[in-house]
């Protein structure tokens, strides 16, 4: 068996791709020697931008077709089966590859990966889940946007399989998992949420209970169990959150001469705080409770963003999360 851990990059379908997703490969390539990458997308544009550099560890799969950010999914799954999205799943259903990793049309990701490699038996949906910062760490939430509307059923199984990844990857004996609603007590929220809540205190999990929007980023929680809508809404919110607030420090510092030099001075210490919050070191989320590893970068990642939902994919593989989700179900 391989030593080396291979994934397949659609280099095509983000906003700032091709270069984003080239230049993170390149570097990652050259940070990791265990690592291989399939490039996929347009050969000869991915050509150009790699400059003769790839070898062993870096090979082309071309792909005619791209999926833009504005194709339905349905579509995309019917008549685009040559694009670089899909072949780069075809990827990992074959063997070829152990994780996939697109920063393109989330829907249509989530089509192409469930009609390929299928979900675990007894899962309904597949969810989108990441990390996101909190004031000791970080704590996972799903789903983040694959779907939009859940069943209390649904939203328990969520909290499964983030109490599987919190235990496997953060190596968490209990973690605490929490089920986001517009209050903490037991007569707040919908019956979806309500019922949701019933069983998950029936269950073996370290259910908590209700926990609050600004409670995510307090360290309440390990793992953060919601719809895709509000789930997708709450991420963005904390996104632009961390841009505001740089935006306003930013402001102040140069606002006179005294600021622009005390800015010189904290410079370390903002860099710092700068550094733990960066939404792109937080970039990929996983499509979790398929048969196979697929990443999702977000949309508008640049080379750094990307970096890091590759080093999310190299997480998922080493820890054989698939595999143990299949047991724990």
């Amino acid at each position: 068996m391989s030593d080396f851990i291979t994934l397949s990059l659609d280099v095509m379908s983000g906003d700032k791709d091709p270069e984003a997703s080239i230049n993170a490969a390149l570097n990652l390539l050259e940070l990791r020697e265990d690592v291989k990458i399939f490039l996929v997308g347009n050969k000869e544009i991915i050509e150009k931008q790699t400059s003769g550099k790839i070898g062993n560890r870096l090979q082309i799969l071309h792909a005619d077709e791209v999926v833009q950010m504005s194709d339905p999914p349905v579509v995309v799954l019917r008549k685009k089966k040559q694009s670089s999205m899909r072949r780069a799943v075809d990827l990992v259903k074959d063997g070829a590859s152990q994780a996939c990793v697109s920063s393109g049309n989330t829907g249509a990701l989530m089509a192409i990966s469930k009609y390929v490699l299928k979900t675990i038996p007894t899962i309904d949906r597949p969810a989108l889940m990441t990390s996101i910062p909190t004031i000791k760490g970080s704590t996972y939430v799903l789903d983040l946007g694959a779907n939009s509307n859940c069943t209390p059923e649904q939203l328990y199984q969520f909290a499964l399989m983030g109490d599987v990844v919190a235990r496997e990857i953060r190596g968490i004996d209990q973690p605490r998992i929490g089920l986001l609603n517009m209050g903490e007590e037991a007569g707040k929220g919908n019956q979806v949420i309500k019922e949701a809540a019933n069983l998950m205190n029936s269950s073996s999990i370290n259910f908590i209970g209700y926990i609050e929007g600004n409670n995510i980023v307090e360290d309440k929680a390990d793992v953060v169990v919601t719809d895709g809508f509000t789930g997708n809404i709450a991420l963005k919110t904390v996104e632009g959150s961390v841009r505001l607030v740089f935006k306003f420090v930013e402001d102040a510092f140069n606002a006179n001469a005294y600021n622009k030099f005390s800015s010189m001075v904290s410079k370390p210490a903002l860099d710092l705080a700068k550094d733990k919050i960066d939404p792109r070191r937080y970039n990929g989320a996983l499509l979790l409770g398929l048969n196979g590893v697929v990443v999702k970068s977000h949309g508008d990642s640049d080379a750094f963003g990307v970096h890091h939902a590759l080093i999310t994919a190299i997480e998922e593989v080493q820890s054989e999360i698939v595999s143990k989700l299949i047991g724990a179900f």
